[in-house]
């Protein structure tokens, strides 16, 4: 929050603002809750972006694609700045995915004044990156547009922080009002959007979704089964491992309870040809382990690429890691955590991973 707050001001060079101003401003990043609206029929305007280009609001920008739209003036000093530059965050956040199957948009509503070199300057203030139209046009066209949004007249003294996420196909049409924060915005378009298309193709490749097995004898196979769209919390044992893997499990159970019921546990053993699922399974109830935890075995071959797909185990299985695997498959955000530090340490890492309820 003080970053994108900070970067506003040395942006509009207000450096000496105020306490009280600044007060203001932090305040305004107190969220209200995201608000799932009526769907509306999405309408069709004629209008120019920041590179003089005509474009149609939805046959070129909305239709078939997840619609973040946002409304702005240039000459606008608090509001206006301060929500660009959350956005620029989460366009940051997201990626290449800005482009493909997720839009920004930002509307004028003083497209008399807002042409489009002047939206343009305004866009490269922000070192706004590809897939984000800042769109002018004919007042009359933007005001019918505004009111079809729900975003009111162009009336710049009645300006709000609102933010909209539309997905026509989904029937989505989310309202986030009270300037809200990046995390809230990016977590409202990955809820809308689904699966990155991308991500999940790339996922499919990289990771081998070969048939194992688990301590209940169950054959999983390892992307479709075990991996794909979860969050996990993956490690590396052997239950005839003299060292780390006894305490690291004990950790991990004490881990488990504190966990949302949405992460999946997962120990591969990096010694499949003597930890049968039966072993495996008398292994997991020393520890009591309690359900979505999964101990997973199958051949040296298939464990073995598996294990170096995500660096858990050379030739050596003495060698194995005693690091924590915790990914988010559908972000493609990953992490290591040290599989001896405290279960809660654990647990709010962990934590940061799930998408927002």
């Amino acid at each position: 929050m003080k970053q994108v707050i900070k970067q506003v001001l040395k942006m509009l060079k207000l450096s000496k603002m105020s306490n009280k101003a600044l007060l203001f401003m932090m305040c305004l990043f107190v969220a209200m809750p995201s608000a799932q609206a009526a769907m509306r029929p999405i309408p069709e305007a004629q209008l120019v972006n920041q590179d003089g280009k005509n474009v149609a609001f939805y046959r070129d920008l909305v239709q078939g694609k997840t619609a973040v739209v946002n409304f702005i003036f240039t000459s606008c000093t608090m509001i206006c700045p301060t929500q660009t530059a959350t956005l620029r965050q989460v366009q940051r956040d997201l990626g290449t995915r800005v482009g493909r199957d997720v839009v920004f948009i930002s509307i004028s509503i003083d497209p008399n004044t807002d042409q489009p070199p002047r939206l343009k300057a305004f866009a490269r203030q922000f070192e706004a990156g590809p897939g984000w139209q800042f769109l002018t046009g004919n007042k009359s066209v933007v005001d019918k547009l505004l009111r079809s949004l729900n975003a009111g007249v162009g009336d710049i003294s009645n300006h709000s922080g609102l933010v909209l996420v539309i997905n026509e196909k989904k029937q989505a049409w989310q309202q986030l009002a009270s300037m809200p924060e990046a995390k809230l915005i990016q977590t409202t378009i990955e809820q809308v959007a689904g699966p990155d298309p991308a991500m999940q193709s790339a996922n499919s490749r990289y990771f081998p979704n070969l048939p194992l097995q688990t301590q209940d004898g169950k054959t999983v196979h390892f992307f479709d089964d075990v991996m794909k769209d979860k969050v996990v919390l993956i490690n590396f044992i052997f239950t005839t491992c003299p060292g780390i893997c006894s305490p690291m499990t004990a950790n991990l159970a004490k881990v488990q309870p504190l966990l949302d019921p949405r992460v999946q546990m997962v120990s591969i053993t990096v010694d499949p040809d003597t930890d049968t699922p039966q072993v495996l399974k008398d292994f997991a109830s020393k520890f009591k382990v309690r359900p979505g935890w999964l101990f997973l075995t199958g051949s040296a071959e298939n464990i073995s690429a598996v294990a170096k797909k995500l660096g858990g185990s050379g030739e050596d299985k003495d060698a194995h890691s005693g690091i924590l695997l915790a990914g988010n498959v559908q972000t493609g955000d990953w992490k290591k955590i040290y599989a001896t530090a405290r279960p809660e340490d654990i647990a709010l890492a962990v934590g940061k991973l799930l998408p927002v309820r």
